[in-house]
């Protein structure tokens, strides 16, 4: 499970030169946050590769991934009585 997650986490990259430093996929300009809307909309992988051909499965799986990763340690962060 942690290699997975450190093979998804090497899909999305930071750069303050790209997309004014949003996390964005690897190689693309194609935001996380943008994956993961569509996702929560309820468009299929099939339907989103087919609008974003430059991704891959695991690429949305990565976005989902981080989404999940960061709503844990908000969530985590707001505890006050943990």
């Amino acid at each position: 499970m942690k290699i997975m997650n450190k093979e998804l986490n090497n899909r999305i990259t930071i750069n303050p030169a790209v997309m004014a430093g949003k996390p964005v996929i690897r190689g693309t300009r194609v935001p996380v946050d943008l994956i993961v809307r569509l996702v929560a909309q309820g468009l299929s992988v099939n339907e989103i590769l087919e609008d974003y051909p430059q991704l891959k499965k695991e690429d949305i799986m990565a976005a989902e991934s981080q989404s999940k990763s960061l709503y844990s340690l908000n969530i985590l962060n707001k505890c006050t009585n943990c």
